[in-house]
């Protein structure tokens, strides 16, 4: 990092900290600038360490920043000024921390003199603190560099726990210290772990599967989140027992050989699936959250008492838990010790997947459009997808598993484009978003920006003109409907190319039009019919009815 300063100079604040960020894993930043973040944004365009890419409003940014953290497995940064952009931030973040995502938050703020000026500064709230105030809710770690002595120290503890707990964490930067000099930041070492304790856990874990009828294996989001997907498959096979992915992880193990038995979702899901899940006496629970979305729909028939949890470095078997035990250590433990497993099954597949949408001029449902993308991907290979919440989530359940992020615990509108954004700025890879009409009123209009970075999505619209997710809870509420957009139209203001489509054979014609236009983002507009609500949303909103809706 010798570059960073002159030579005999010591870094700056901000220098200092676009550097460590750089070490811990980022590689970019997506943001919007603003007066009391401006000098931090001056030093991330001047050192070009990460590389910046802005967007029209902050929530956006944040579920852009979500995707490239989910999809590289490590650090991502959002940049905001203070108050009015920091604040805009509250949302997405709260997801990525619900969905272990780590997301590093800078924001600028008041300098010194602002501060003891006994003047209210603009973009403050209750009080100049209460913007630290909330993100101590909504982050696992939290500093203000308002000291160049002991910045370096604070980033490098900050950043240490993003990595350690795979979660938010929030630095504010007053805007008189970012050219301040400091040290540059060396990072904490990961602390040590009790190797007996991991041994004992690992034996018992084992034991526990050993005398099992019918165990188990579910992966869920830290197995990502930590990069453990190979040696989780490696494990599986090496047990020889079934594997099933979380709703939230779906598209996990998607490109190992791992005995993959397909998705969880309860009474919602494909049968088979989820009689595996729910008639097992050991269910070994790999980074698995513990939520509604993922175990509400069979709530009363997922006995988690036979379950072993292993998540938030903790392991839970029955009555007992092991602290501070990684999901890393307890796997490799698992692997070093695996044996076929005494008792064996029938091994169990999902049902097929929709395929062979046909040339007709009838009209489209989502399992079409499913039907479409997996033909779509069977010729032209596997893209990144980013899927939006309510229908479009679980559309994507549908389809060959691939990498996939989507917002499956909070379930928060607005993810899918922005996160698409996210995916081919981290990963240089063509993304599909699948995206509903509401929700892509929210932040669609971000694809303005694709023709300034080279970004070229294709975007599915699902235009039912109306809050799918809602109208399956509220078939006959009228505050449900959003009226008739032409999204197709508005994709070619936008610099893309647009599509609209109402039938099977005319939805065909756009996907393979799509694949062939490369360096401009495409737009399929799919007309469903009014109304018009999966098989599979409506099974998962029956099981929940009596609970409030996941939206």
């Amino acid at each position: 990092m010798a570059a960073l300063a002159q030579p005999g100079t010591r870094p700056t604040v901000a220098r200092a900290l676009l550097a460590a960020l750089h070490d811990h894993g980022a590689r970019e930043v997506f943001g919007i600038p603003g007066d009391f973040a401006l000098p931090l944004f001056d030093a991330i365009e001047s050192t070009g360490i990460l590389a910046l890419h802005t967007l029209s409003h902050e929530p956006s940014t944040g579920f852009a920043a979500d995707a490239a953290a989910r999809v590289r497995g490590t650090i991502s940064v959002v940049a905001a000024t203070y108050g009015a952009g920091a604040l805009n931030l509250v949302n997405p973040i709260a997801a990525a921390y619900s969905e272990k995502s780590p997301v590093v938050v800078l924001s600028g703020a008041p300098g010194a003199r602002e501060r003891a000026s006994g003047l209210l500064v603009h973009h403050q709230a209750r009080s100049l603190d209460s913007q630290f105030a909330i993100y101590r809710e909504i982050t696992c770690a939290q500093a203000r560099l308002d000291d160049p002595e002991r910045a370096p120290s604070e980033i490098a503890r900050v950043l240490a726990a993003a990595r350690r707990w795979s979660r938010p964490v929030y630095l504010e930067i007053p805007r008189d210290m970012a050219e301040r000099p400091c040290a540059s930041v060396v990072a904490e070492a990961e602390p040590g772990v009790d190797a007996e304790a991991v041994a004992t856990c690992a034996d018992e874990v084992l034991a526990r599967l050993s005398q099992a009828r019918r165990p188990v294996m579910m992966a869920g989001v830290e197995v990502r989140r930590f990069g453990l997907e190979a040696k989780v498959a490696s494990l599986a096979r090496a047990l020889g027992i079934p594997v099933v992915t979380s709703f939230m992880g779906r598209g996990l193990l998607a490109s190992t050989d791992a005995p993959l038995a397909g998705t969880y979702l309860g009474a919602a899901g494909d049968p088979a699936t989820s009689a595996l899940v729910e008639e097992s006496d050991a269910l070994l629970m790999l980074g698995v959250i513990v939520s509604d979305t993922n175990f509400g729909v069979s709530a009363a028939r997922v006995d988690l008492r036979h379950a072993i949890q292993a998540v938030d470095r903790c392991v839970t078997l029955s009555h007992h838990s092991y602290p501070e035990l990684p999901l890393a250590a307890l796997v490799e433990a698992l692997l070093a010790r695996a044996r076929p497993l005494a008792t064996a099954f029938e091994p169990v597949r999902a049902g097929p997947l929709p395929r062979d949408l046909g040339d007709s001029t009838l009209p489209i449902g989502c399992e079409h459009v499913a039907a479409g993308l997996n033909d779509f991907i069977a010729k032209h290979g596997k893209f990144p997808i980013a899927a939006d919440v309510g229908e479009s989530l679980f559309l994507a359940l549908d389809l060959e598993p691939t990498e996939y992020v989507a917002p499956g615990y909070y379930a928060g509108m607005g993810f899918g484009v922005p996160a698409a954004l996210g995916l081919q700025a981290a990963t240089g890879r063509r993304p599909i978003a699948i995206v509903g009409d509401g929700a892509f009123q929210m932040t669609g209009w971000e694809l303005g920006h694709c023709r300034r970075y080279g970004w070229d999505p294709i975007v599915i619209v699902l235009n039912n003109r109306q809050w799918g997710m809602l109208t399956a809870f509220r078939p006959a509420a009228g505050y449900t409907d959003l009226g008739e957009w032409d999204f197709a139209l508005a994709a070619e203001a936008l610099g893309g190319r647009g599509t609209r489509v109402s039938t099977r054979g005319e939805l065909k014609r756009a996907l393979e039009s799509a694949a062939l236009e490369r360096g401009r983002f495409q737009l399929i507009d799919v007309r469903l019919a009014p109304g018009e609500i999966s098989a599979r949303l409506r099974a998962f909103a029956g099981r929940v009815g009596s609970n409030q809706p996941p939206c």
